[in-house]
């Protein structure tokens, strides 16, 4: 039960864990207060054994860890990856591999969309998590029993998840389904927080060219700002009182203190001429984009498309066993509504077999959607060319 705390037992558990073909990984760690995430314990399995590190204690080293998280021989194994990877490439400005995230195959293997880990375990080892530690304050010492404990059994199922998840993915073939998302998981600009797509985290509804600049110069300044303090995005100025800073653009420090979400008192501080700086910076730059298709926006009318689609998809994932979310985005389904050759993964590769070409069939009126027994069904339409007019013209009626 006690952590490991100084670096020559952290580089024999290393040592241990090094030649298991993979070792699944937890972590604690805080981020209410900080932009980076402090990073507060460390949970290992293998098949052999289970065990805390605790990255708090005095005088320990994790460079053993770090050399463990980069060997290319042993397969690393988490659950919902991205903000325990984060923690390692603000640590170590690399990303561990290889990897394997059960949260994303579980979209493969039939468990719907962003599985919770709990389900999982539910599902999969026939356990029920403790998670009444969940809120613990994990940089308090000395760590209890209990909370130990629950780290510890959080990451104990995950070697049996994998395991079992592996399985699937090999018996159906379906293990290369997952290149992309290992692309994007291993990508160590994933984890950082570039200033120039900052703005895309607010979502703008407004399309005008001059505000979209303002709010991209604006998020820049406020992410490069967060950085620089290690303090939450929030904390220097909320998204909403951002947004209406650029839909207003004021020329003046006083004009800047009449914007009615930017807190009383702002304006008149430091902060205040360097948001007014980036606003006049927002007036001379280029917009930004608000998506990578050149065509520009797409046609008007195609929402009723828009909504078949996502019936599709919906239908077309069910029968294929997989999550809607990892084979198209609403954005996705947008493009497609608009442009049969839309740059978009449901276009491409085993995506476009699950429901890209059945999408550009009901495009085409060669498909159909019907209510039958309390169901929707998919109904292949014969094309036009190949029934007499008449014929053609009952069949799309029925």
């Amino acid at each position: 039960m006690h952590p490991v705390t100084t670096t020559d037992a952290l580089a024999e558990l290393c040592r241990r864990l090094a030649t298991h073909p993979y070792i699944a990984i937890d972590t604690e760690f805080l981020r209410e207060r900080t932009y980076y995430p402090i990073l507060c314990l460390i949970q290992v399995a293998s098949h052999d054994e289970a065990v805390a590190i605790d990255p708090m204690a005095e005088g320990i080293s994790l460079d053993p860890l770090y050399e463990l998280l980069a060997d290319p021989k042993v397969l690393k194994v988490f659950h919902a990856a991205r903000q325990d990877i984060e923690i390692f490439v603000h640590k170590t400005n690399r990303v561990p591999a290889p990897l394997f995230d059960t949260q994303v195959a579980g979209m493969v293997c039939g468990f719907g969309d962003s599985v919770s880990y709990e389900t999982l375990v539910g599902k999969l080892t026939g356990q029920r998590l403790d998670k009444s530690s969940r809120f613990s304050d994990w940089s308090h010492r000395p760590l209890t029993d209990r909370q130990l404990t629950y780290a510890l059994a959080d990451v104990v199922p995950l070697c049996r998840i994998y395991e079992v998840m592996e399985q699937k993915l090999q018996s159906t073939g379906r293990r290369a389904w997952l290149a992309e998302e290992w692309a994007s998981l291993t990508d160590v600009a994933t984890y950082r927080g570039d200033p120039e797509s900052a703005w895309r985290r607010l979502k703008p509804k407004s399309t005008k060219p001059k505000t979209l600049a303002i709010l991209a110069e604006l998020a820049a300044w406020r992410e490069i700002e967060a950085q620089r303090r290690d303090v939450p995005r929030q904390r220097i100025l909320k998204d909403e009182a951002l947004t209406e800073v650029a839909n207003q653009g004021p020329k003046s420090l006083a004009e800047l203190g009449r914007v009615r979400l930017v807190p009383q008192g702002f304006a008149e501080g430091k902060l205040g001429a360097d948001l007014l700086a980036a606003v006049e910076r927002g007036r001379h730059r280029t917009p930004p984009t608000l998506d990578d298709d050149p065509r520009g926006e797409a046609p008007l009318g195609r929402m009723p498309l828009v909504d078949l689609l996502k019936v599709l998809l919906k239908l077309r994932c069910e029968d294929f066993e997989v999550a809607p979310k990892i084979v198209a985005s609403s954005a996705d389904i947008e493009a497609l509504a608009a442009f049969d050759d839309a740059n978009i993964p449901a276009l491409r590769g085993w995506r476009r077999e699950v429901f890209g070409d059945a999408a550009l069939k009901l495009k085409a009126g060669r498909l159909a959607l019907a209510g039958r027994g309390g169901r929707i069904e998919v109904i292949e339409l014969p094309e036009a060319e190949e029934m007499p007019d008449a014929e053609f013209a009952q069949a799309r009626g029925s």
